[in-house]
């Protein structure tokens, strides 16, 4: 296992060694067109640290086949390992001998080291790409009396517990925003009473059974739910409004200083040299510029967040730390 001073150090070597990667294959021709033999990997393993059907296990698949249909890789393999929030994957990333193998992991992921208090960290591995993000939305029954966000606050203000958030499982994105909108509006974290589920459906049924006074889910989940006016849209958690739910304002755009985003990336064994680095981020990135890879985006409602190499490992670095200070001050971790 690498030190997580070696997964800060390494940074500035492997940039220079990417840099020359891509630049050398700038040369041989565009990316979006594919890559010949000689350039791509023979062989390609993919950990999805999730049981099948899933985001994950949705983005480990798309990865498999647009860098195979890209001729960007000879063969891909994914490999489903659940539990623990991905943790179990990743506890399995760090023993992985094979230097060409990418583990897909995210914002989910980060909050799960924590709450598990995992002995593998993503610090511990190498940091390859962000892929993806999506916004979540918040939403009330569409018979609530809740008209803005700040009467959802307030009321929680007034009557703490008495008032129900439901979403996905503790500790993910969902119960963070819920933290975040809270402590924005000077609410104490022993307030909020957040009811996680583990799917969407479940919550969706709470929230029309009126069990509960506000939902939190991804804008994919919940915007069939909003358009069909079953439950109402009260705000979105990203910069800037969300494509699938015109119309309704981003959080900070309500006095709320709060901005979230659910991403997704992939990280390499923490084991592996500057050199094989640069190979998985020039291959990551030459499937980012594909148009297989656009479709795919577009396919999924995912937006594009793509980012490489030191900025990538920038933003998980900082990422972490967020998460463990929201974490604990929601009361989920010590």
């Amino acid at each position: 296992m690498t030190s997580h001073l070696n997964f800060s150090r390494r940074a500035a070597l492997v940039a220079g060694a990417a840099g020359l990667v891509l630049a050398a294959s700038a040369c041989g021709g565009g990316a979006s067109a594919g890559s010949s033999s000689s350039d791509s990997l023979k062989k390609l393993s993919i950990i999805v640290p999730a049981n099948p059907g899933g985001g994950w296990d949705q983005t480990g698949r798309a990865l498999q086949a647009d860098l195979q249909a890209n001729k960007l890789v000879t063969s891909a393999q994914v490999t489903n390992i659940g539990g623990g929030g991905g943790t179990n994957g990743l506890a399995k990333l760090a023993t992985e001998k094979d230097a060409n193998t990418l583990m897909v992991m995210g914002y989910v992921m980060v909050g799960a080291v924590e709450t598990n208090g995992a002995k593998t960290r993503l610090e511990d591995t190498t940091p390859i790409a962000r892929l993806t993000e999506e916004p979540l939305v918040l939403v009330v029954p569409a018979s609530s009396k809740y008209q803005t966000v700040q009467d959802l606050v307030a009321d929680i203000k007034a009557n703490g517990k008495g008032v129900a958030i439901t979403g996905g499982s503790a500790g993910g994105a969902d119960h963070i925003l819920a933290g975040q909108i809270l402590k924005s509006q000077g609410v104490e974290a022993d307030k909020l009473n957040y009811i996680g589920y583990s799917g969407g459906g479940e919550s969706i049924a709470a929230l029309l059974g009126n069990k509960v006074q506000a939902g939190i889910s991804g804008v994919g989940e919940y915007a069939e739910q909003v358009k069909a006016g079953k439950v109402r849209a009260l705000a979105v958690s990203g910069k800037t409004e969300a494509p699938a739910l015109p119309g309704i304002k981003p959080l900070k755009d309500q006095g709320i200083d709060v901005v979230l985003t659910n991403w997704r990336g992939v990280v390499a064994p923490g084991s592996i040299d500057d050199a094989q680095k640069a190979k998985l981020t020039e291959v990551v990135t030459k499937l980012h510029d594909t148009e297989a890879w656009k479709s795919t985006l577009k396919k999924n409602n995912w937006d594009d967040a793509f980012l490489a190499g030191d900025g990538f490992k920038t933003f998980l670095t900082e990422d972490i730390t967020k998460v463990k200070t929201t974490l604990s001050e929601i009361g989920l971790v010590k």
